[in-house]
């Protein structure tokens, strides 16, 4: 099943490089329409809710210090399969194996400082998209 939204974060090392409008723009130049929008900063404890689902794995610790490091840009995008479509424009998560043109080939640093979340289920999609905006926050 494909859905029509997907949820995305402009994670602190990109908005604190001054990526934020290319990256947008690169996401509106694939035919995304955002719905919603928004800047912020996580405290420890809001990243820590977010990236729950990782827990138990060694990296969560130095995840959740680096996502509560600066602000970010979350947002969610609407387009046809949109799921599947922003994960091929984001690229793979290091960025020296991301496809040229990709957002992550682009404006990534590293495995860790990867510019932008995606995410990885429709599922998913709904939940992280409902973690950070309401429905009236949602055009």
């Amino acid at each position: 099943m494909t859905t029509n939204r997907t949820f995305t974060m402009i994670k602190p090392d990109a908005v604190g490089n001054g990526h934020i409008g290319s990256i947008l723009n690169d996401i509106l130049a694939a035919g995304f329409r955002i719905v919603a929008l928004k800047y912020t900063r996580l405290t420890k404890e809001t990243a820590g809710a977010f990236y729950a689902v990782h827990k138990e794995r060694p990296f969560y610790k130095d995840l959740v210090d680096f996502m509560s490091s600066g602000p970010i840009v979350a947002a969610i995008l609407e387009k046809e399969n949109a799921v599947e479509d922003f994960r091929k424009l984001i690229g793979a998560t290091d960025p020296a194996k991301a496809e040229p043109g990709t957002i992550r080939n682009k404006y990534a640093q590293s495995i860790e400082a990867n510019a932008v979340h995606g995410s990885d289920s429709n599922e998913n999609a709904a939940i992280e998209g409902s973690f950070f905006f309401s429905a009236l926050e949602q055009h």
